[in-house]
């Protein structure tokens, strides 16, 4: 373990695992992207169909992060130890789990895909495209699962470039297959979904082959066992809590949006997008922070563990001082962009103003995130999940109904979002760490 008195090591260490990471995460939003522009050749109802398809899909996959999660910190935690064949036993584990939770679910989209999408509002030609899309790239869902956990595998082990080389081969895959199937053969929006089915399956087979040699060097059994999986199982239910309190946020933000206007809820588009573009940069730093802070609990130093959190801490101030500069000094330039119409470039820039000053506090937020999942406080933060959902949502509400016309509206859905939602997050968590219950539970 490199000492952490010496920052700069540690600052190295850091950004060897972040860098990588934030590669991998885009590459998987560039599946969508790719999907989108192949698809959106096929006319407007296709697209339209694709758009309901992928938001089931990446629903489905988001709240099942907790693979990831709960995989890095395990197996962070028993390398800090020093039982490395132990730690790679529970990445085994994971992806069991991953690959059989992923054929329930790939069984249940494929036989509730028209209501499913029906629920979201499709109907006539969109809900047949919609449902053609959901059902051919519902049997790549083991494959998809199976990446989050072999990943967090890996990374535990502090392995992020082989899931970088992955997801951006796999990226490359997906637009020859999607090229070949949509228009080569013929199979329309049913040969995107198909595409992006196989090219999720090869890189789940190709990490798990990864995470499969190197558990069989260390003499690690690649049959499941039954207390494992439900070790992995248990670890993650408080994570799913955890990450569903945050979607069901993300969700409420967009039906205020809506009540707000056209014209704010597409210039809220553009600035969640943009948000959500930033969460990914504080996203691969608070994975840093999950193996770093995991190995250091594992080896049950506090000292260590706080030294660590104190670096990360500071890493996710700055970067998202550094963002929030960017964001709200480009931010007229990054509405003209999206749109040339002027009251929905007003809001834009407006919301994404508000979202720039509160960064910072996303940083913040993000990391300490990171580090009470690597260091398995799992219970904690859904606890406190739920908790800060309740003080968010009347303040949503509230934003919903008394909120002024005008970019005016869109400013104080961020206030409450970004500035009153993550406030409670940052106070939750921040309490949790000023304690020892985090690192001696």
């Amino acid at each position: 373990m490199v000492p952490v008195s010496e920052s700069p090591s540690i600052d190295r260490r850091i950004l060897s695992l972040a860098v990588p990471s934030l590669g991998a995460l885009v590459a998987e939003p560039a599946f969508v992207l790719a999907d989108s522009a192949i698809v959106g050749r096929l006319g407007t109802t296709p697209l339209a169909g694709l758009t309901v398809a992928s938001t089931v899909l990446m629903t489905v996959v988001g709240l099942c992060i907790f693979l990831a999660y709960a995989t890095t910190a395990t197996v962070a935690r028993l390398v800090g130890g020093g039982d490395r064949p132990r730690a790679l036993a529970a990445g085994v584990d994971g992806a069991w789990l991953a690959a059989g939770l992923g054929l329930v679910l790939a069984a249940v989209l494929w036989l509730g895909a028209p209501w499913v999408v029906g629920a979201l509002g499709a109907e006539g030609e969109v809900l047949v495209h919609a449902t053609s899309y959901v059902r051919w790239s519902a049997p790549g869902l083991p494959g998809m699962l199976l990446v989050l956990a072999a990943t967090g595998a890996l990374r535990g082990v502090e392995d992020t470039r082989t899931p970088l080389l992955v997801a951006a081969s796999g990226a490359a895959a997906n637009v020859g297959l999607n090229l070949a199937l949509v228009h080569g053969a013929g199979m329309g929006i049913a040969g995107s979904g198909l595409g992006t089915a196989i090219a999720q399956t090869g890189m789940g087979v190709a990490l798990g082959l990864v995470l499969a040699r190197a558990a069989r060097h260390h003499g690690v059994g690649l049959r499941p066992t039954t207390t494992g999986v439900l070790a992995g199982a248990r670890s993650g239910v408080p994570l799913f809590v955890r990450t569903l309190s945050l979607r069901l946020a993300i969700v409420l933000t967009v039906a205020v949006a809506a009540r707000l206007g056209d014209v704010n809820l597409a210039a809220h588009q553009v600035v969640s997008s943009v948000w959500g573009f930033a969460a990914l940069v504080l996203d691969a730093l608070a994975i840093a922070a999950q193996v770093i802070v995991g190995q250091a609990v594992g080896q049950r130093s506090i000292e260590l563990a706080r030294s660590f959190l104190r670096r990360s801490i500071g890493w996710g101030i700055a970067v998202g001082i550094g963002l929030g500069l960017v964001v709200g000094g480009a931010s007229w330039w990054i509405s003209a962009a999206f749109t040339a119409e002027t009251p929905v470039r007003a809001a834009i820039t407006a919301g994404l103003v508000v979202a720039a000053v509160f960064m910072p506090l996303g940083g913040y937020v993000f990391l300490l995130d990171g580090v009470l999942i690597g260091a398995g406080d799992g219970r904690y933060l859904a606890v406190v999940g739920m908790l800060t959902l309740a003080v968010y949502a009347p303040v949503a509400l509230a934003v919903g109904a008394w909120a002024p016309e005008g970019p005016a509206g869109l400013v104080c859905l961020w206030v409450a979002f970004a500035g009153v939602f993550m406030a409670a997050r940052a106070v939750t968590t921040g309490l949790r760490v000023r304690t020892d219950a985090w690192i001696e539970r």
